[in-house]
């Protein structure tokens, strides 16, 4: 998204440290602007950030502190109260209330990454690259060896539901991996968990697997926000399998990946092994494919220049949110 805002001639600004640089020792060159100050701006587009106990609300010196909720605090206050600043407020976490002041701010605009945002607020969904979708080739995908028959790369996060209900039960039946952050696994003994993995291996991973279930907290689901998961996944032949509880669950897969409980995924996932390599399976493959183009990146980045329009000029500077 921000090469794509470059490339339309946005001038951008990273409104925080080079963490990528300092933390991670990940070099980005000289592609990108980066500025702890307060640097003359035309719009502050903020990746809301919210409180976390022990990580973002201790002293700034403190063992692991991360400084994005004060920093934020601080861009807030400068920009949007006191140089009235119009601010793009994306809400990718759903951790904005909806009595929040900053939704009736005048200069202030909330984008949320759902099908059904919160009134008032405009729909931003998460991005896959045009390249990538057009690049695809189903029948190559389809033909592609997979020795697991389930696979699930992310965190825990009020995932635990879904996991109960959903995967754990094809776990105890099928060949499987899970990949990301869960610290509360012991309920689930007989489910294989990798621990986190470095953002490369995910590709590797979801090209064994014929399929995985898009598992999602309620409070995504209950609005239709699906997350980057799904075109993790489909772009690597993963065919992914939707729990009916997921609001216009039909607009992200077709009808026959819906599942409507953990014995219909043990079920979904035998055809998925009898039809693997074939046709059929690459036409299901196809239909995926098909299904993100809800999430295509140009179609995202209009959407971000149609609310920037409203209020800015050509120099836009972005807060992001910690890595």
């Amino acid at each position: 998204m921000i090469d794509t805002l470059l490339d339309r001639g946005h001038e951008i600004v990273f409104l925080q440290a080079n963490r990528d640089l300092i933390e991670a020792l990940d070099d980005l060159g000289n592609a990108y602007t980066f500025h702890s100050g307060s640097p003359d701006i035309d719009a502050l587009f903020l990746e809301w950030r919210w409180a976390i106990d022990g990580r973002n609300t201790t002293p700034c010196d403190a063992q692991g502190h991360t400084c994005d909720l004060h920093r934020q605090a601080e861009l807030i206050t400068r920009y949007t109260v006191r140089r009235k600043t119009p601010t793009v407020i994306w809400d990718k976490d759903r951790k904005l209330r909806a009595e929040s002041v900053w939704r009736r701010v005048p200069h202030a605009t909330v984008c949320e990454a759902a099908l059904e945002p919160t009134p008032g607020a405009h729909r931003l969904l998460f991005p896959v690259d045009d390249r990538l979708l057009d690049e695809a080739d189903p029948v190559a995908l389809a033909k592609q060896p997979r020795d697991l028959a389930l696979g699930y790369l992310g965190n825990q996060y009020d995932r635990d539901e879904h996991f109960d209900r959903f995967f754990a039960p094809a776990a105890a039946r099928f060949d499987h991996l899970v990949g990301g952050k869960w610290t509360r696994a012991g309920r689930w003994p007989h489910v294989r968990f990798l621990g986190r993995l470095p953002f490369e291996a995910v590709h590797g991973v979801y090209g064994r697997s014929l399929a995985t279930v898009l598992m999602l907290p309620e409070r995504y689901a209950a609005v239709g926000q699906m997350t980057q998961r799904i075109f993790e996944a489909v772009l690597a032949g993963c065919l992914p399998l939707a729990p009916a509880d997921i609001a216009h669950a039909d607009r992200f897969v077709p009808e026959e990946l819906i599942v409507r409980s953990g014995g219909e995924v043990i079920e979904q996932l035998s055809h998925l092994q009898r039809i693997a390599g074939t046709q059929q399976h690459a036409d299901l493959i196809a239909t995926c494919l098909d299904r993100l183009d809800l999430f295509r990146l140009s179609r995202q980045v209009d959407t971000l220049e149609a609310v920037l329009d409203t209020a800015v000029g050509p120099v836009v500077a972005l807060e992001r949110g910690a890595a």
